[in-house]
């Protein structure tokens, strides 16, 4: 059942997966999880956090066409240090983050719903609780729509708000397929090489004005696209 997008309270209800995106779900979750078991991974770590597992609790920020590997790259490279490690997801509040939102699920991933454009607001507070009870949170700083490797300003507002530290994080393979879509979406083929990139991390301040606050967004895209190779 689709839920209305603007119900008499004022707040905005995200779309729920039917049960065809469920089960498209589940399949792709399987699939990734072998797909992954036959890629290459090599780290470069310039924050200097990842060897033994982040000191603090942090904001991954990836591009959108990066997200295929996104939750085993979590799995690999801070879950292994720390089972009980958790993350919070920012996901479209559309159909087709419907079934984002349900492959994360599989992921032990908390998909928190909203965009710049629906359900912003309510996705920041949202990100904001999942802070305070100690998860890990990550954001496509060009998504939902784009344009491609340009950040937008609500991941710079989310640092600021929860006070936690912005990992750029980038990945290029070797041997792919490239989506025709806004993004350009990597699917992986089997046994890539995948070199993962994890930049030095981008602390926000809490007091900061507008013109600060685009400054670190634009530092965030130069050192996003500095670590990007298509």
């Amino acid at each position: 059942m689709m839920a209305t997008a603007n119900p008499p309270s004022g707040v905005v209800i995200p779309h729920q997966a039917k049960w065809h995106q469920r089960l498209a779900a589940a399949l792709i979750f399987f699939l990734v999880r072998c797909l992954a078991a036959t890629i290459r991974f090599r780290l470069d770590d310039r924050a200097g956090w990842f060897q033994t597992g982040p000191p603090v609790k942090i904001i991954f920020g990836i591009w959108h066409n990066r997200l295929a590997l996104s939750a085993m790259l979590y799995q690999r490279y801070v879950r292994r240090f720390d089972s009980t490690r958790r993350m919070a997801a920012l996901v479209s509040a559309s159909k087709d983050g419907g079934l984002l939102a349900q492959i994360f699920e599989r992921f032990q991933i908390e998909p928190v719903r909203g965009s710049s454009s629906r359900r912003g607001g309510q996705a920041l507070v949202e990100l904001t609780s999942c802070a305070e009870r100690g998860l890990d949170l990550a954001m496509t700083p060009d998504g939902p729509r784009g344009p491609r490797y340009e950040a937008q300003e609500g991941i710079i507002t989310a640092a600021q708000l929860t006070g936690l530290p912005i990992v750029p994080v980038s990945y290029h393979l070797n041997w792919k397929i490239r989506i025709n879509s806004w993004d350009g979406f990597l699917i992986p083929l089997p046994f890539a090489r995948c070199s993962v990139i994890l930049g030095k991390p981008l602390a926000v301040p809490r007091e900061i004005s507008d013109a600060g606050r685009e400054s670190y967004r634009v530092q965030l895209e130069k050192y996003l696209n500095e670590i990007t190779r298509d």
